[in-house]
């Protein structure tokens, strides 16, 4: 694998809703991993909230369609490891519970969708907020950051 290779990040929209560009999505996680991220890819999935919904529901325990899920890449063989890219995981995001959720908190639509990107970026690097106060508010310091070298304000206030 090439060190010097930045991440990559693949697009698939199930849905015709809005959601930003790919290379601004890649823009968004790239910062959060930071050097995690050097030589990984991320698969992100737009959905509608009946997909979802259905994931959620599969994953989680939780009948209802959720902003973001994420989705870690198991650790890999050998084998697979000179490959271009070593796969870090896989984020689906409801673009409609993204933009009800911005519309309801006052957030500007991008703002929320970068909260999402970075939010899922990290779980994949590892981040859990579920884990304890402590390992949430180190998720949520790092969020916010992130999210301030954008130009976006807080968004746990």
């Amino acid at each position: 694998m090439n060190a010097a290779r930045g991440l990559k990040l693949d697009l698939a929209r199930g849905t015709r809703a809005w959601s930003p560009p790919r290379a601004r999505m890649c823009h968004w996680a790239a910062v959060a991993l930071g050097r995690r991220g050097t030589g990984r890819e991320i698969a992100v999935r737009v959905v509608a909230p009946a997909e979802s919904r259905k994931l959620n529901r599969l994953w989680r325990g939780k009948d209802k369609p959720t902003n973001v899920l994420s989705f870690p890449a198991r650790d890999l063989a050998p084998a697979a490891r000179g490959m271009d890219y070593l796969p870090l995981g896989d984020l689906v995001i409801c673009a409609d519970v993204v933009r009800r959720e911005a519309n309801e908190h006052g957030k500007p639509l991008s703002a929320h969708w970068a909260h999402m990107v970075v939010h899922g970026a990290l779980h994949l690097a590892g981040y859990d907020h579920e884990r304890g106060e402590r390992d949430r508010m180190k998720m949520e310091r790092r969020e916010i950051a992130v999210l301030k070298s954008f130009g976006f304000g807080n968004p746990y206030t």
